[in-house]
């Protein structure tokens, strides 16, 4: 599929005007560049608990994690224990998967533990140079060797939940690459 206007005659990536939901996420957040430890740490967090799902429903649950999660500082986040694994598995405003809500623990305290911030290693894996704009989603990798390095490196750094086609996704959604397609109002110059 290629861009496409939606109802409101804006021509997005058509994923973007299959909800309202969608759309405010495609116009406002989406391939945006994305800094901080902590909005980097949330985003990181929410790519794994979508694995397997549709991102609309971590988009709908995503003011319920931000809740159960502390607002998604490391620090908070590190120290839960069993209770608040407990408490996250009763949580019906969440994603209560057992390993999901585990990884998140697991990855706020290897976000702690990095020699490097945290922000400095994922932009790290950012592509260089320019790459020909996307003219339709089947264009669109899942994984890239960026994203294949990235999950490595998470990986060794003690991270869970964060294979290649998760890093990839956080990639889009932080900015790191601009997926945007040929035609999309958002796609950069």
């Amino acid at each position: 599929m290629t861009a496409t206007a939606g109802e409101d005659g804006v021509v997005r990536c058509p994923w973007g005007n299959t909800s309202p939901d969608y759309a405010e996420y495609h116009d406002n957040e989406w391939g945006f560049p994305l800094h901080g430890r902590d909005a980097l740490y949330e985003r990181l967090c929410l790519e794994a608990f979508q694995s397997g799902l549709s991102w609309i429903t971590i988009l709908r649950k995503r003011e319920g994690f931000r809740r159960a999660f502390d607002g998604f500082v490391p620090e908070k986040v590190a120290e839960f224990g069993d209770d608040d694994v407990a408490r996250l598995l009763a949580d019906a405003s969440i994603i209560r998967n057992r390993a999901k809500i585990n990884a998140a623990i697991t990855n706020a305290r290897a976000v702690l533990e990095l020699d490097t911030p945290l922000d400095e290693l994922l932009w790290s894996f950012a592509p260089s140079g320019r790459r020909a704009r996307p003219t339709a989603m089947s264009d669109i990798p899942a994984i890239t060797d960026e994203s294949k390095a990235m999950a490595r490196t998470l990986k060794k750094s003690g991270f869970a939940f964060v294979g290649p086609t998760t890093c990839y996704a956080l990639m889009q959604a932080t900015g790191m690459v601009d997926d945007h397609l040929k035609g999309c109002f958002r796609a950069r110059k």
